[in-house]
């Protein structure tokens, strides 16, 4: 920790007073010398849920797609210079493939086939793989970002230290190779995925209507729970229970009404001698309702 005297702390304390009141900033360091970049997430809080293990075959299939894209960009971005026309956006993104953004990929999809999916280098570690520049590796990683070849997670870890408060450091960006969508209507037929089957999205269809049906049905502290989980879904659940317990009984979900309004009707008449108001004749009526004959 550094010390000042009395007089640097003071001159200090007026040289940030007059800065602001001219309504300029004043830049304080980062703690540990290194700024931690927007976006970034604490590493090991996420991993688990970011990285996938790719399927047997997955990553030589994105090797091939990523150089048959480099060859159809160089074609699209020929093709449109010579009928004078400009690129759209997925266009653009597959003219804007280099073979650098290409080799970086190929070491990514590599290390992900090798390590179960858990891809997660340093800009220097893939500069020595591809015999490529830093600056390079770089503008690649985000070639194949904006192409949508990758998707890249930054992350920064605790660093240990003296003196009060947390303190942060930038670490390796996590990385994990997928399938471009964007540009799928660019690529060869044989690179894009069979389509569904008519049979499959109906099924899929009929279970969503399922589900929906038998949300309807759930009481407000039971779709709290289904739909929330965590701690809000535990705070959710018992306002939903207190919801609950102010509704009326319903008799059902299909026909609402309140139980006390319909035996109301029948117990507005004084019952016979030997007449209670449950008797065959107001059975009989409340069966009716339903759309039922005793």
């Amino acid at each position: 920790m550094t010390a000042f005297t009395f007089g640097e702390a003071t001159t200090r304390a007026l040289a940030q007073a007059a800065a602001t009141r001219s309504g300029t900033s004043v830049r304080v360091g980062h703690r540990t010398g290194a700024r931690v970049r927007r976006d970034s997430i604490e590493a090991g809080t996420f991993e688990d849920m970011f990285f996938a293990t790719p399927a047997k075959g997955e990553c030589d299939r994105l090797i091939r797609m990523a150089r048959t894209a480099l060859d159809a960009g160089r074609r699209i971005k020929r093709e449109a210079r010579g009928q004078g026309r400009a690129l759209t956006g997925p266009e653009q993104a597959l003219a804007s493939l280099t073979a650098g953004a290409v080799r970086v990929y190929e070491e990514l999809c590599t290390l992900a086939r090798l390590n179960a999916g858990r891809v997660y280098p340093s800009y220097d570690r893939l500069a020595a793989a591809t015999a490529l520049g830093r600056a390079t590796v770089a503008r690649a990683l985000q070639i194949l970002e904006d192409a949508g070849f990758l998707v890249r997670q930054r992350r920064f870890r605790r660093v240990e230290g003296e003196g009060p408060g947390p303190r942060w450091e930038q670490t390796s960006n996590a990385y994990r190779p997928v399938v471009p969508k964007r540009l799928l209507s660019l690529l060869p037929r044989w690179l894009r995925p069979a389509p569904v089957p008519d049979d499959a999205l109906q099924h899929v269809a009929e279970q969503a209507e399922e589900q929906e049906r038998l949300k309807a049905q759930l009481t407000c502290r039971e779709l709290a729970r289904f739909t929330v989980g965590g701690a809000l879904g535990r705070v959710l659940a018992r306002l939903g229970g207190a919801l609950d317990r102010q509704t009326p009984v319903r008799e059902s979900h299909t026909n609402p009404e309140p139980l006390p309004n319909l035996f109301e009707r029948e117990t507005d008449a004084s019952p016979l001698s030997g007449e209670t108001p449950f008797s065959h004749r107001g059975l009989s009526e409340i069966s009716a309702t339903n759309g039922t004959v005793c």
